[in-house]
């Protein structure tokens, strides 16, 4: 059975044109969400200040059966762990716009293992990006340390390889939800990841995979560490976002240096220019973890 409060939440998260910022401001207002249910289209008008087209679909939504119908379905197969649930990862509760809900498929010990590196870059690496990742997650692994990674081609899958191929542990946070597999040549190391250690979405599972998902995903991937590692970053790079979104979180972002003369580099020493920190080897990342100020 699903608690109540939790289903309330789970649907509101499906109906069409709330958003997590407005049902945030619905839990300040009602922290059981019972009073949505009871305004008339009206009232709902004068409460979210929307156009009225979308405050149909809310308020058909908010009364769908079949939407009901599809959450426990989806409860029943696979984990749904709200924020209220005490499986819910506490440094990613800690960020300024938590998921309300994840979509769990692995081993749900890996949520509060600690600690954990969150790993991003480029999709169209170096040819020396294999080497890095290796030299720098070996020790890594061995001190029991966890890869979070993206499940996108190039840097991701090289850092989740790494942690299988290590016997390490690995979460990859996916921009979609578990019905589709996104690019298609990860089909095989994602349902490795879905067995054997844990693939996490924000989004429902017949969720096919939309642009604005994966920077949206970028906060959760970031949220989930005490720090970032880029390991390659071209100057115009989406890796940029994830470390906008680490600093804002209040967490470490680490860099890793490479020639001047590569462009999968350069955008790794802007960001060393604006105050991230280097790192040489696995050693600088096992002293910033120690010292860190995050509290789990």
């Amino acid at each position: 059975m699903i608690p109540e409060k939790e289903l309330r939440l789970f649907h509101l998260l499906r109906v069409r044109g709330l958003g997590r910022r407005r049902i945030r401001q619905l839990l300040r207002i009602d922290p059981q969400l019972t009073s949505i249910y009871q305004l008339s289209v009206n009232e709902l008008q004068t409460l979210l200040k929307l156009p009225s087209p979308t405050i149909d679909k809310i308020h058909n939504d908010l009364h769908s059966s079949q939407i009901i119908s599809s959450i426990k379905y989806d409860y029943s197969q696979t984990n749904m762990i709200s924020i209220y649930n005490p499986l819910y990862p506490q440094l990613l509760k800690m960020i300024p716009d938590p998921p309300l809900c994840l979509y769990a498929k692995g081993n749900l010990d890996y949520l509060n293992h600690e600690p954990k590196l969150s790993v991003v870059g480029t999709r169209a690496h170096s040819q020396e990006a294999e080497r890095k990742v290796q030299y720098l997650f070996k020790p890594l692994i061995q001190h029991d340390w966890l890869i979070v990674s993206g499940m996108a081609k190039g840097i991701d899958k090289l850092s989740h390889q790494a942690a299988l191929a290590y016997n390490g542990k690995t979460i990859a946070v996916l921009g979609f939800g578990f019905h589709h597999i996104y690019p298609k040549e990860n089909i095989h190391i994602m349902n490795t990841i879905g067995r054997n250690h844990l693939l996490l979405s924000e989004y429902p599972p017949h969720t096919k995979p939309k642009p604005w998902h994966f920077p949206e995903r970028n906060r959760i991937i970031s949220g989930l560490s005490f720090g970032s590692l880029i390991i390659e970053a071209k100057e115009k790079s989406g890796t940029f976002i994830t470390a906008e979104q680490a600093l804002e979180q209040g967490r470490e972002v680490f860099v890793v240096p490479g020639s001047i003369l590569s462009p999968q580099t350069k955008g790794c020493h802007l960001l060393i220019q604006e105050g991230a920190t280097l790192i040489y080897d696995s050693t600088d990342l096992i002293q910033a973890w120690k010292t860190t100020k995050i509290s789990v």
